[in-house]
């Protein structure tokens, strides 16, 4: 297969930082988590205002979010898979084009139950590029530049997320809900487009024998691996929080004393960029001081954020939101990181040990980011924050519990071995 071949101009070991093949990987995995983050969570500023628009509930406005990670999450655990047969980058191509022709369709919807099905189909177009942008990763840089590529690509969808809730909420300020998602569409299109220009092809990608049973050992050893099972506890409670947190706030700041108007809230999603920075740092961290010790202390900052977020004054809640949002990016930079890098070195199968972890943070985001309107309705934000501090304090458990894990052990950067 062309793509298990090595490319010539490429040094076996993989692309390191400061090498133009680096770059252009960062670039388009930059682009690539922007638009994924900016698609899957472009309804979440327009909660209010697809509520007004269709009739429906604050609970039930919050599905157009779920309805997306769910397909989102249940496709993971066959595009992870399926990667490792077919390949990393067209998976990945074909992803973003067929989301982004999805998008466009959501704009057009006629009625609410159109519009959640198609946003559960955007879903399953999404699922290629997350699925096995860290297996790629894993596969074509080299190992003493994986964490900072690794977190460059969480700063994206960092970023991703807070340009896709800010463009929807400025346009959906100006035009309505409709023209919002049809200008998430377009970035969709131009980041496609920038993805399939810049992204090199696979070039230490070896296909996996097309065999389901083969698959199946493999997700078996994954399942058996007590640190990969932590990790996946991690991204479903973590991710759960963070997505019910910003599911409720649009409520709560159209809301007496606040009353904003969606494009106004939206300026809370400006935050995101600590975000990226915070994954990219702790990325860093890792590299010197191991994942086992960054994890922890990255979840009680996310806790201290969620905690800040119940105070009165709009700027202690913009503050909370900031500390909460470094929290959780530091956090899932270094799990997601991890989850790759030990499948590498222990159980194999890179792909779809990415795709379990995804599952389980989508399937976090869509119980729990659906259960944040019934909590707002039914205590305001103290029920949400009770909520949402409880699963941070299991993920909090969790990590903790990674500390005890048996570490395995990789190829460093020529100075000794990394745990996994």
């Amino acid at each position: 297969m062309a793509q298990a071949q090595q490319h010539p101009e490429r040094p076996a070991g993989g692309h390191r930082v400061g090498e133009g093949g680096f770059r252009r990987i960062s670039v388009a995995l930059f682009a690539a988590g922007l638009a994924t983050f900016a698609l899957l969570y472009s309804t979440q500023p327009l909660l209010p205002a697809l509520a007004r628009s269709f009739g429906v509930s604050a609970g039930q406005s919050a599905l157009s979010v779920s309805a997306c990670t769910i397909g989102l999450g249940l496709a993971l655990l066959v595009a992870g898979p399926l990667s490792e047969v077919v390949g990393r980058t067209r998976l990945m191509h074909a992803s973003l084009f067929a989301s982004a022709a999805v998008a466009l369709l959501c704009a057009l919807a006629p009625g609410w139950p159109v519009l959640l099905v198609l946003r559960v189909i955007e879903g399953v177009t999404l699922a290629g590029l997350p699925a096995v942008a860290m297996a790629y990763l894993r596969e074509e840089v080299h190992e003493s530049s994986h964490a900072r590529a690794a977190g460059l690509y969480i700063g994206g969808t960092a970023l991703g997320g807070m340009c896709g809730r800010l463009l929807a909420g400025g346009l959906g300020d100006l035009a309505g809900w409709r023209w919002a998602l049809a200008g998430v569409a377009a970035l969709g299109v131009a980041c496609a487009v920038l993805v399939r220009v810049l992204l090199p092809e696979s070039r230490n990608f070896a296909p996996a024998p097309a065999s389901p049973a083969y698959l199946l050992r493999v997700t078996g050893r994954l399942l058996r691996d007590p640190a990969q099972l932590a990790l996946y506890g991690l991204a479903a409670t973590l991710m759960g929080g963070f997505v019910a947190v910003y599911n409720a706030m649009g409520f709560r700041l159209a809301g007496p004393p606040y009353a904003l108007g969606l494009g106004v809230a939206g300026l809370v999603f400006c935050v995101y960029p600590i975000g990226s920075f915070a994954s990219t740092f702790a990325g860093r961290l890792a590299d010197r001081h191991g994942r086992r010790a960054v994890v922890p202390v990255a979840v009680v900052v996310m806790l201290a954020g969620v905690l800040l977020t119940l105070a009165g004054p709009l700027g202690l809640v913009v503050l909370g939101l900031a500390v909460m949002t470094a929290g959780f990016f530091a956090a899932h930079g270094v799990a997601s990181g991890w989850v790759a890098a030990r499948a590498h070195v222990g159980t194999g199968g890179t792909g779809q040990a990415a795709s379990l972890y995804l599952f389980a943070y989508y399937l976090g985001s869509s119980v729990f980011g659906g259960l944040a309107g019934d909590a707002w309705t039914a205590g305001g934000w103290p029920a949400v924050v009770v909520l949402v501090g409880s699963l941070v304090l299991v993920g909090l458990g969790l990590s903790v519990g990674l500390r005890r894990t048996r570490s395995l052990l990789e190829p460093g950067n020529g100075t000794g071995l990394v745990s996994a």
